[in-house]
């Protein structure tokens, strides 16, 4: 077995491993089915990274986001680690070229969605290669018991039967006992090893705030706390409402959604990772995958659907195990939309069932066709021409995806692919034949590589024209010349929401709904917004406790930093405030106005200290009593009526 350690040091820079990564990376090492279970910003990747690093042969890795996937394979690639990932973005020739470097060793990761598991060229190819590990990140999503249930995710166990001596690791951040049980059935993990670190955060302090007023509260937070935050909205109209708004108070900030263009999300993005950005407002696009640790604030101004989303987006926090903020803000408003947005969700069978015909006329896909195909969506345009409610297609086109019919990639970029489909002397033939674009291929070899010949390469056309000296519509005309030639296959950039069906496509009359698991899901998202209104409402219990015991972690300590630890804290130290006293100072101060501390202590120094202290330093904490600009006491202008 190789050292660890080294590997670790020499891809990934540390000297030590986590709590429980290196339990869970030899429980692989020695052919274990291993579960592992690790909070938001855990490090989960590295445990199956690693030993796959120490190991001969390639790891298959399922997981359900493309933008997720590519930003991996990106992240790897940067470490001179050789990844490729398969999407619904790629020609079947760029899967061919893909597959065949697994086979040949060519590649140590093959990052794939679970629908492509089931496909035949998977199928035979995957039968050639040396696969030495089946690692299955976001597991939570093969159980109906969790909240973001992939019937697609079901297709894993059928596909180890082609591996059956290679074990599987399965990688989540939240997972209820039951969703735990339901992942280890469904991969069929026998034996399995788990692996869990506390999801207690002790640098979270979590509070929760009903506010009628949740702008000036969210104000008051983030000039209280400083350092960069994200503040979490459920709708892509008020990312820029509240941006704007907070830009106007001073504060730097920028609405993201997954409307905006990519390069201007791409953008804003990095201008919060580099801190020119102080605050990101924005939907739950943001935040996978982005790898930012010094997170002061996360601030919920709207509330999430269940605790798993909430924990998730809340642990974006404090990753440099510093202390932070995790603040939830509602009022009664916001409890009530909770119950009702569930039932939102869930649109009647006759709408998904409409919405279904209507895509496979958009797109004029005959029945029996249309499988892995994607194409560009918008959604707005769509609805118009079938006469759709735009907010109700969108709900019945998230349960189709949940039913695995369709797959909506809505932060879609796919950079632009080039491929050489001739060898060394056919494109030396070519160049002789046309030397006026000599130069242009020599500078694509000199910009990409060898790597053109072998296999599907990212280049960027503004990229080619600014070192060409040519206009982006010049380098797109000439790349679409040589593949007309068959010089090379050219895949354009899309950056636009791509839809792809995951099925042949049916008759809608005839489309195979779960009525049974619909309606069950639809009670079990009942149950979560509940949880979640439990959790905002609640007033007396600590909020780590409520989040560990909802995970079913039962053996967990009061965290003292929440807001629900530190009001018991002041009640306590306060126990012992002399009341009498208290409206006495009060009395004072509202009939003889502003007065200096040791002037007010002189006042009453028939009294103790200690107890004066304690009493005065209560009602300043309280905001009943308080100092003006040049140190004086008097009392708060709301209590003197």
């Amino acid at each position: 077995m190789s050292d660890l350690h080294a590997v670790l040091k020499q891809y990934w820079g540390y000297d030590h491993f986590r709590p429980v990564q290196e339990e869970a990376i030899r429980s692989v090492l020695e052919g274990n089915d291993t579960l592992l279970l690790l909070p938001t910003g855990g490090g989960k990747s590295i445990c199956f990274q690693v030993p796959v690093l120490t190991m001969e042969g390639v790891c298959i890795v399922v997981t359900p986001l493309i933008a997720l996937m590519k930003d991996q394979v990106e992240q790897l690639k940067r470490r001179n680690i050789p990844a490729a990932a398969i999407h619904s973005g790629m020609n079947r020739h760029e899967i061919d070229i893909t597959l065949d470097n697994c086979i040949h060793g060519q590649t140590k990761f093959l990052y794939v969605s679970p629908e492509r598991l089931r496909t035949d060229i998977m199928i035979a190819r995957t039968r050639q290669m040396k696969v030495c590990l089946l690692a299955v990140d976001e597991a939570h999503c093969i159980s109906a018991w969790g909240y973001d249930f992939r019937p697609s995710y079901l297709l894993i166990a059928d596909f180890r039967l082609l591996i059956p001596n290679v074990p599987v690791m399965a990688l989540t951040a939240t997972a209820t006992e039951q969703v735990q049980i339901d992942i280890i059935e469904r991969l069929e993990m026998k034996p399995a090893k788990v692996f869990r670190q506390s999801f207690a955060r002790a640098n979270l302090s979590y509070s929760t705030f009903p506010e009628e007023n949740k702008e000036r509260k969210l104000l008051q937070i983030l000039k209280n706390v400083p350092g960069t935050a994200i503040v979490y909205v459920r709708t892509r109209k008020r990312t820029k409402e509240l941006a704007d708004w907070l830009t106007k108070q001073g504060v730097r900030a920028s609405g993201y959604n997954a409307g905006l263009p990519f390069k201007e999300r791409s953008d804003r993005q990095t201008a919060w990772i580099k801190n020119q950005i102080r605050v990101v407002v924005a939907t739950n696009a943001f935040g996978m995958g982005i790898d930012k640790p010094d997170v002061r604030t996360v601030v919920h101004f709207d509330l999430p659907d269940n605790l798993e989303a909430y924990y998730q987006e809340a642990g974006r926090a404090g990753r440099d195990e510093k202390k932070s903020f995790a603040v939830a803000l509602y009022n009664k408003i916001d409890l009530d939309e909770l119950a009702e947005n569930v039932e939102r969700k869930y649109p009647p069978m006759d709408v998904l069932r409409k919405v279904y015909q209507s895509l496979a006329n958009y797109y004029k896909i005959p029945v029996g066709g249309g499988e892995f195909l994607g194409n560009s969506f918008d959604i707005q345009h769509f609805t118009g021409v079938f006469g759709l409610i735009v907010n109700e297609t969108h709900f019945a086109l998230k349960l189709l995806e949940e039913e695995g019919f369709i797959q909506l990639s809505e932060n879609f970029n796919d950079p632009a692919r080039i491929h050489f489909e001739v060898d060394n002397r056919q494109l030396y033939d070519f160049q002789i034949r046309y030397p006026e674009f000599d130069s242009f291929i020599k500078l694509m070899l000199r910009l990409y590589g060898g790597e053109l010949f072998t296999e599907y390469v990212r280049i960027s056309e503004t990229e080619l024209g600014q070192i060409y000296f040519a206009p982006e519509a010049e380098i797109i005309k000439k790349l679409t010349f040589l593949k007309e030639r068959g010089i090379i296959d050219y895949e354009a950039r899309r950056d636009k929401p791509q839809l792809t069906f995951l099925t042949p496509r049916f008759d809608a009359a005839q489309l195979p709904l779960n009525v049974f698991e619909i309606e069950r899901r639809r009670e079990r998202d009942r149950q979560k917004a509940r949880a979640v209104i439990q959790y905002a409402s609640n007033k007396n219990r600590c909020r780590t406790l409520l989040l560990l015991e909802y995970f079913n972690e039962m053996d967990g300590h009061e965290c003292g930093v929440c807001d629900v630890c530190i009001r018991k804290k002041k009640n306590e130290a306060n126990a012992g405030i002399n009341e009498e006293l208290g409206n006495k100072i009060l009395h004072y101060l509202k009939d003889n106005g502003s007065v200096t501390p040791r002037f007010l202590s002189q006042m009453f120094e028939n009294v103790a200290e200690s107890l004066f202290l304690q009493t005065l330093k209560y009602l300043i904490e309280e905001e009943i009593v308080q100092y003006d600009n040049v140190g004086k006491l008097n009392l708060n202008s709301k209590y003197h009526s």
